[in-house]
């Protein structure tokens, strides 16, 4: 049902679009043809049939605007990246493309570590630098709200760099930004052959300290066998509860640890990768609400074959959201809309389940209950788009469709 603000004199008004509004129930998209949008203050106030716009609203609206039948979806939410580091990894693409495996190639130093040592080189301001062009391509292709991973640190000051780093592009991009800290991402060199003395160390001092300096939304880990057990898994996430933030997990990319149940024991927002999940970390995260990211631009730059269990996320009614996992090494992937595509064709999604994971379902694995779909009083973050049907967003491989990007009812200028 359509409601609307009491004051008509808005800040825009949008005339003669259409809106793929994604509300929880109703048609396919929640779609609205015939329809206008309203904002104010960078809230939604109108969102419906034409018919139905407060006759005051065209005459009051500070700007007023007609897009012929054009498309608006809510503003996509890449709800899991590792968009700030230092360096790239393609000559590990070019070794896994010659039969070495990720795992053989991280026991040897590369992977995560590799990364670890390019980005504690460089300064804030380096950093920033180095991490802008890839929010812009994300910004570009349709994303208004990203979440972003420090773990390129594993060191105090090199992950509250990471952090600091992730605020600013929000700050100097308009745009929200949502940050993860993923200390328990890998072992730093320092503590070779000591894992558990390191998670002594994150959990006595480098998760208080990222607690006090206000500058993670949440803690997430790496749990898998080439990372950090089920055991160090649950004492991270134990110690992060106490001090008061919500935690996700990279969860059963490799193998079954029963990470994604472990993520929901302790309510987790999220379980992310799951392609290894059992039925019974399924339902557990159905019965904690957790949502399932899925990241299909890894399970291909990897060429997995293990798809996560769709047909079981669908029976237990858990959310699946998409996103890109933007990373330098397994997912060096600039586009949610392209990781959309990959959701379709690699996991058999429906591009109405894609474009549901990429707006509303983010938006829920990032504790957003404020965005993600188009409906008044919600941020005014949306996407004008070149297309014909919603479907289009899934169906083009590449290419740019977005028209205008707003997120709190301005225009971005990414």
């Amino acid at each position: 049902m359509t409601t609307t603000r009491t004051d008509p004199c808005w800040d825009g008004l949008l005339l003669d679009v259409r809106l793929a509004t994604m509300a929880a129930v109703g048609t396919p998209y929640g779609a609205i043809e015939d329809a206008a949008l309203g904002w104010k203050d960078g809230r939604i106030t109108y969102a419906g049939p034409l018919a139905g716009l407060p006759a005051p609203a065209r005459e009051t609206a500070r700007h007023v605007e007609s897009l012929d039948g054009a498309w608006i979806t809510p503003g996509l939410i890449d709800c899991h990246t590792h968009l700030v580091f230092g360096g790239d990894r393609a000559h590990e693409f070019e070794q896994r493309l010659e039969g070495v495996s990720y795992e053989t190639i991280a026991r040897a130093g590369g992977g995560i570590a590799s990364t670890v040592r390019a980005t504690r080189a460089l300064d804030d301001e380096a950093l920033l630098a180095a991490s802008l062009p890839r929010a812009r391509a994300l910004l570009r292709d349709g994303v208004t709200t990203l979440e972003i991973k420090s773990g390129y640190g594993l060191d105090l000051d090199s992950e509250l760099r990471m952090l600091r780093v992730a605020r600013a592009l929000g700050e100097r991009l308009g745009i929200a930004v949502r940050t993860s800290f993923l200390g328990a991402h890998a072992l730093p060199p320092e503590y070779a052959g000591r894992q558990d003395d390191y998670v002594e160390h994150l959990c006595t001092t480098m998760l208080p300290a990222v607690a006090a300096s206000g500058l993670a939304d949440a803690v997430d880990a790496f749990c898998e066998k080439i990372a950090f057990s089920p055991e160090q898994t649950h004492r991270v996430f134990a110690t992060a509860r106490a001090l008061g933030l919500p935690v996700k997990l990279h969860a059963d990319q490799l193998s079954d640890l029963g990470g994604a149940a472990l993520c929901a024991s302790f309510g987790g927002l999220s379980a992310d990768h799951i392609e290894h999940t059992g039925e019974e970390g399924v339902a557990a995260m159905a019965a904690a609400g957790t949502v399932a990211v899925l990241l299909p631009g890894a399970f291909y730059a990897l060429r997995d074959t293990t798809l996560p269990p769709i047909a079981a996320l669908r029976a237990h009614g858990v959310p699946m959201g998409v996103a890109s996992d933007l990373n330098p090494g397994t997912s060096p992937l600039l586009s949610l809309r392209l990781a959309m595509n990959m959701a379709c064709i690699l996991f058999r999604l429906t591009p109405e389940e894609a474009l549901r994971g990429a707006t509303a379902h983010a938006a829920r694995a990032l504790g957003l209950a404020d965005r993600g779909r188009l409906e008044p009083g919600l941020r005014a973050d949306f996407v004008v788009w070149d297309i014909e049907r919603p479907a289009d967003l899934c169906y083009w491989i590449g290419g740019t469709l977005a028209r205008r990007v707003c997120t709190g009812g301005r225009n971005s200028d990414a």
